[in-house]
């Protein structure tokens, strides 16, 4: 039995001028919504995950505590290399769900890490007035020239095997996904990190064993189209992009009314303390708050380290009960 449900979006009109007939949103839901609905947190996922990849962090007592919020996962848009997609697309999405399924019409807080903080930002700069709190974890709002071309690397590496035949994979491309692994490797961990050996702590017998286990294993178990359509909407992500803000990011920024807690890693070498600081700079009232870490990108994503796993649950904690 599968763990999650499916919204109808019926023919879906995109951003950039197509339509998907028949498209369907996966979603799964935790906790109870409360009588008023004014108790949903919207946690969009990141790239290349599933709902199962990011709800660790949900339940009682959890950085998403379901004794008091209602959690909606929306798996992010990624099928395949057609049609393009945007955050734009995954949003408004996201919004009929929440509507007409469960008729909420305001959120108490969007909460998103790496691609789901840019989602959650987007929802700051295109829907000002129907959330209250956002907490954006290692993202932007405008991804980064910097940002770009390593997303080009990882592209370029997975359409470097041999089985990427003029626009598509002839067959899955075993050998590019595991490379792709390896190049994500690292820039997903600090320098610090892998100085430190800190895979010997997580039950990794040697580097090459994280390379393989930890980072080859978790591409080869993705659909490489949808990896290269989630790298593109990532390449695209910017909050002005869009018949509102006409391209405009400091208008963009500017139109964020939630009470907003930018939170990039100290060592995200994706998302930089640097690029986030200036974004915060830009948006009203929001506070900066880096996440003091070595873990790199995925100090945004703790599984594994208990010290960014508390200092984030405090940090939420403290935005939700403002």
């Amino acid at each position: 039995m599968l763990d999650y449900k499916l919204f109808d979006l019926g023919e879906l009109r995109l951003q950039r001028g197509m339509t998907v007939p028949g498209a369907t949103l996966a979603y799964k839901t935790y906790g109870t919504l409360a009588d008023d609905r004014s108790n949903a947190v919207l946690y969009p996922t990141s790239f290349g995950a599933h709902h199962t990849d990011i709800e660790w962090l949900i339940g009682p007592g959890h950085i998403l505590d379901t004794d008091r919020w209602f959690v909606v996962i929306p798996n992010m848009f990624g099928n395949g290399r057609w049609p393009e997609f945007t955050h734009w697309d995954n949003i408004h999405a996201q919004k009929r769900l929440l509507e007409e399924k469960f008729g909420v019409e305001k959120l108490a807080m969007v909460y998103g890490w790496s691609m789901g903080a840019q989602q959650a930002l987007h929802w700051g700069a295109v829907f000002p007035d129907r959330v209250a709190r956002i907490c954006a974890v290692c993202g932007s709002a405008r991804t980064s020239p910097h940002n770009k071309v390593f997303l080009d690397g990882v592209r370029s590496t997975l359409k470097a095997d041999p089985n990427w035949r003029d626009g598509y994979f002839a067959e899955r491309p075993v050998r590019g996904l595991r490379a792709m692994g390896r190049v994500y490797a690292g820039w997903a961990m600090s320098q610090a990190f892998y100085r430190e050996h800190l895979y010997l702590q997580h039950g990794f017998a040697s580097l090459e064993d994280f390379l393989v286990r930890a980072w080859e294993a978790n591409y080869l178990r993705r659909d490489a189209d949808n990896l290269l359509a989630m790298l593109d909407v990532w390449t695209r992500s910017d909050i002005s992009d869009n018949e509102i803000h006409n391209g405009d990011i400091d208008a963009a920024l500017g139109a964020i009314t939630a009470k907003t807690l930018i939170m990039p890693g100290r060592t995200d070498l994706y998302f930089t303390p640097e690029d986030s600081e200036a974004e915060a700079a830009r948006i009203p009232g929001a506070e900066y708050r880096p996440i003091e870490s070595i873990w790199g990108h995925r100090a945004g994503n703790p599984i594994e380290s208990d010290e960014d796993r508390a200092f984030l649950r405090d940090a939420v904690h403290g935005l939700l009960a403002g």
